[in-house]
């Protein structure tokens, strides 16, 4: 058995060895191969790097619009705030509870600002342009020239977004072109929204185009129009029960005002009246009566609208600006330099694969 083993291993090794020594004669061979091709290879790097450094000079530079902001919540029912829930409960009054992130929290917020509502309010809100107040969606349309490529299609020929127009009054032509707009916008080559660290809430926005101001403002905007989207609904709920209560407030501190007239106007007319006449001081206490009521009611109703008040604080989110974009604007563009390189390394690999298979090919069905 063993003298058997030995030669299976010997025979093995050998084979190894032959198998070895055939590579490394293959690889000599295609290295003599491509070493016999260098003129058509330098040549086609040459070409490569050529057309590189053209598409470098022809190329439009891009600039990045840079925005970072924090979101802050008041989550917490802790201290005087949860006292004050608890009063409110005991009136029987649901002022709600601790605000949580929900659809809007911070991982949540990419989505909104790349949903078509905020990016066409943005698109639709007012701008100043040499000397003219026209719309963002109208400023994007100037510079990226496609009233050029308009002017033969009629129905798209005096097409106009004016600033702060009723969307609901658009024609199909006017949707299809926000439409198109609104998914250029948001590609990932043009907006990119990621949160810095997932344990604080604090967000970039990056904004690219051809147009520096464009970029600017459109950056801007974007986060303003999220932010108060996000405030509006976070604290929506609570802002509809502290109006209520305000009117409620407000009509009941006139109907005390009336009544404490009225008692004034009473306590005159039986001014100096002969106490046999119990009759003609009823009325007098009657609007007394409603004095005590309506002070209690207001009371109770004044202690609701403070608690409301702060319940409004409360759900209304804080979102601080940090880092806002400042021109001149960060140009982002391929050096001429690496551009030539890129192009001639390109070209020259992708001759030397041409080679390769071309080779192996004819090896083949030779």
């Amino acid at each position: 058995m063993s003298l058997e083993q030995n030669k299976i291993n010997q025979d093995t090794s050998f084979n190894e060895e032959i198998s070895l020594k055939e590579l490394i004669i293959k690889i000599k061979e295609w290295v003599a191969y491509l070493k016999s091709k260098w003129k058509i290879i330098i040549l086609s790097g040459i070409i490569g790097g050529l057309i590189g450094l053209t598409i470098a000079f022809f190329e439009k530079p891009t600039y990045k619009a840079t925005l970072t902001f924090a979101m802050e919540e008041d989550k917490g029912g802790a201290g005087g705030l949860s006292g004050a829930l608890g009063l409110a409960s005991s009136f029987g009054i649901d002022l709600g509870g601790a605000g949580g992130g929900g659809a809007f929290a911070a991982s949540n917020l990419t989505e909104l600002m790349k949903s078509r509502l905020i990016v066409e309010k943005v698109l639709l809100s007012p701008i100043l342009f040499n000397g003219k107040r026209i719309s963002i969606a109208e400023y994007y349309i100037q510079f990226n020239n496609l009233r050029k490529k308009w002017d033969k299609k009629p129905a798209l020929k005096n097409l106009r977004f004016l600033p702060n127009s009723d969307r609901s009054k658009f024609s199909l032509q006017q949707d299809s072109i926000l439409q198109k707009i609104h998914k250029s916008l948001i590609d990932k080559d043009h907006l990119s929204i990621k949160q810095i660290d997932k344990k604080v809430t604090i967000l970039s926005i990056d904004v690219i185009s051809e147009d520096e101001i464009f970029s600017k403002i459109f950056c801007e905007s974007l986060a303003k129009e999220t932010s108060d989207f996000y405030i509006e609904t976070k604290s929506k709920k609570a802002r509809i029960n502290t109006d209520v209560l305000q009117k409620q407030v407000d009509s009941v501190r006139y109907e005390l005002n009336g009544a404490i007239t009225g008692v004034a106007v009473e306590a005159d007319n039986v001014y100096n009246l002969n106490p046999a006449f119990n009759v003609r001081g009823a009325a007098s206490k009657k609007k007394q009566i409603d004095v005590q009521a309506n002070t209690a009611i207001l009371t109770n109703l004044v202690v609701q609208l403070e608690l409301a008040k702060i319940t409004l604080r409360k759900e209304t989110p804080l979102i601080q600006l940090i880092d806002r974009p400042i021109l001149p604007l960060t140009v982002e563009k391929f050096g001429k330099l690496w551009s030539m390189i890129f192009g001639g390394f390109l070209a020259g690999f992708l001759t030397v694969l041409y080679l390769v298979f071309t080779k192996l090919f004819n090896e083949i069905f030779a």
